[in-house]
């Protein structure tokens, strides 16, 4: 049963039809994620859907008595806000209600005081409150209701919005962009909530994980038109594959039609009839769409030109940063080589970023030296684009770097045609940078990063902004770039594609795990499982009268069940969970099939068992 309805909408804008004739129903419980390229309408899609833009033909409509809940990709807010206000600032109107009610305290009208307390008693309202600062408490954001929201980190920022979102008890969720500026801690919670929530989501996402793991149905926005796979983000993958192999045995056609119209052409007959001007124009256009999926394709086999490393790159000696006497990271050293491709994780606010900046010399170590190569030269793409100057044009800025920039080792192109490879049309080019939008100044920033010439690529979220291809074709470009690559970001699926090592920094501490982030990933969710199960061990010990004693004062009869099967619960998962890791060594490789579908139940047994012992843990407290 839908409880959205999309029936033939459209929507222009600055002359460009984003999508026409869009018709989709989001049924109860569906997870729909959104792609298709930057500037393909997905955001602009969810905005119709909100209401807070118009259609320009076609209707948007709920189910009587639904609630919608909008996560904007941007964090708005005013500059008096606090943790406390941000959350009634919210779009949900059971957080507005809940809003008026507290404003209504402030006055003299004792009935409506009365009305106000019986409607949000009645619906439960005060729960929503309690729900956005236990978010917040989960998502690590410590702050006291009354910090200025301005005073908190865009990390923070990022997920008081999510929690704000999350806790309104919608029936449907739009978030657009969810991930960006979070931790990758917090993301899985994120993602976690979604798969086990009785609610309807449409998510417009980058992130490959959540889009495999939570959506149930992919919608695909290209060129206007739209395409609708039902299941995950994997079967999109083949259909769309299928798909491609159709449209390129069309294009083979388009072929052989193009140089039996250019051979004519060039037979440049005396006279010519309408129709021969017809079939002029009809081999123009067929020229244009072979040129177009020529230099579609090279931007996949983009590459920079290889600069030699010397012997020393990078070494470290017993750096350290501290700031307000906090300490981001503790002394270390470590000597970068030509081959390694780093992952540099750590929760938001642990000082990744200021350790990027030490190594690039944006900012002077505490203590510590740091000895970079003479042919070092980096190409750091930082989150601020600081070296982004917004007072030039785009032609401009990219003139600067070179007027020819190579595009593989056998061919240059204009710098205007390379612009114009990477999503800047030719009536941008004189435009200045400051016009442009965020999205568009980091797809800019970033292949001006990459066509300096860098041996040594250090990337600061990189995946921000980007569309699911831009990010691929970086993922080809760092496979084959010669020298290190140190790559901090929150996209797990970028991670695990192009790096092989990892560096971790938690509580102070810098430390080289010489295993994938994956792997790196696992060890420390069951390092983190051994933790709590020694917890609820120690707290067994304690004598069993006394526990059940206090069991009967404070859980229900129907918590006290729940509390007594989870423990036989959890036994039974750690089991399976072990079996499937033992299965590991006997799955045949080459069997994809059988090794994705295992490596799929182990997660979904993995999850339910950090579910469990969570459950169990909170009935203990109480318990206890």
């Amino acid at each position: 049963m839908n409880i959205l309805s999309v029936e033939n909408l459209e929507k222009t804008v600055k002359d460009e039809p984003l999508f026409t004739n869009l018709t989709f129903g989001l049924e109860k419980g569906e997870k729909i994620g959104i792609v298709g390229k930057n500037g393909a309408g997905k955001s602009t899609l969810l905005k119709v859907l909100s209401s807070t833009v118009s259609p320009d033909e076609g209707t948007v409509s709920m189910k009587n008595g639904i609630e919608m809940a909008y996560l904007e990709q941007n964090v708005s807010f005013d500059r008096t806000d606090t943790l406390e206000s941000f959350f009634f600032r919210s779009n949900s109107r059971k957080i507005s209600r809940l809003g008026q009610y507290y404003k209504s305290l402030k006055g003299h009208d004792e009935g409506l005081i009365a009305k106000l307390y019986e409607e949000v008693e009645k619906d439960d309202l005060f729960s929503l409150e309690r729900n956005y600062y236990a978010l917040l408490d989960d998502y690590g954001v410590k702050h006291s209701r009354d910090t200025l929201f301005s005073t908190l980190s865009g990390g923070e920022q990022k997920k008081a919005q999510l929690a704000r979102t999350l806790s309104s008890e919608s029936e449907i969720v739009l978030l657009d962009e969810p991930t960006n500026h979070l931790d990758i801690r917090t993301i899985e919670k994120m993602e976690d909530f979604l798969c086990s929530a009785e609610i309807s989501a449409v998510i417009v996402t980058h992130d490959r994980e959540i889009l495999d793991k939570v959506c149930t149905t992919i919608l695909e926005l290209d060129r206007s038109s739209f395409y609708r796979h039902p299941g995950s983000y994997s079967s999109y993958l083949e259909r769309k594959a299928l798909r491609l192999e159709m449209a390129k045995k069309q294009q083979e056609r388009m072929e052989s039609v193009l140089r039996r119209e250019l051979k004519w052409l060039k037979r440049a007959p005396k006279a010519r009839t309408g129709k021969d001007k017809g079939r002029i124009e009809r081999a123009k256009e067929l020229e244009e769409s072979q040129k177009k999926e020529v230099y579609e394709k090279k931007i996949r086999d983009f590459t920079s030109e290889k600069r030699r490393l010397g012997r020393k790159i990078l070494d470290l000696d017993g750096i350290s940063k501290g700031y307000d006497g906090k300490t981001i990271f503790s002394p270390f050293s470590f000597s970068f080589e030509k081959d390694m491709k780093i992952a540099l994780v750590g929760d938001n606010g642990s000082g990744k970023s200021t350790l990027l900046d030490v190594l690039t010399g944006f900012v002077s170590p505490d203590s510590g030296t740091i000895d970079k190569g003479v042919n070092t030269v980096f190409g750091y793409y930082d989150q601020k684009s600081r070296l982004l100057d917004e007072n030039k044009t785009v032609i401009e800025y990219i003139n600067d770097i070179g007027e020819n920039i190579e595009l593989s080792p056998d061919e240059k192109v204009s710098s205007a045609r390379f612009l114009e490879l990477f999503g800047f049309k030719e009536s941008m080019h004189r435009s200045p940078i400051s016009t442009l939008s965020g999205g568009e100044k980091r797809r800019l920033y970033l292949i001006s990063r990459l066509v300096a010439n860098p041996n040594f690529l250090i990337l600061d979220e990189p995946t921000n902004d980007l569309d699911i291809d831009t990010m691929e074709a970086l993922e080809d470009y760092i496979s084959s770039f010669a020298g290190p690559v140190l790559i901090c970001s929150h996209d797990r699926t970028f991670l695990n594609i192009t790096t092989d090592t990892t560096l971790s920094i938690k509580d102070g501490k810098l430390t080289y795990h010489a295993v994938p982030y994956a792997v790196f990933h696992e060890d420390e969710k069951e390092r983190e499982r051994e933790e709590k199960r020694a917890a609820v061990l120690k707290k067994e010990d304690k004598p069993k009268e006394v526990k059940a004693e206090e069991k009967r004062k404070k859980l229900s009869f129907r918590e006290q069940r729940e509390y007594e099967s989870l423990s036989r619960e959890i036994e039974e998962l750690e089991e399976a969970v072990r079996k499937i890791e033992e299965s590991f060594s006997t799955i045949d490789p080459q069997d994809y099939g059988k090794m994705q579908e295992a490596e799929r139940e182990y997660k979904e047994k993995s999850a339910e068992l950090d579910m469990k012992f969570e459950r169990f843990m909170a009935l203990d407290e109480r318990a206890n």
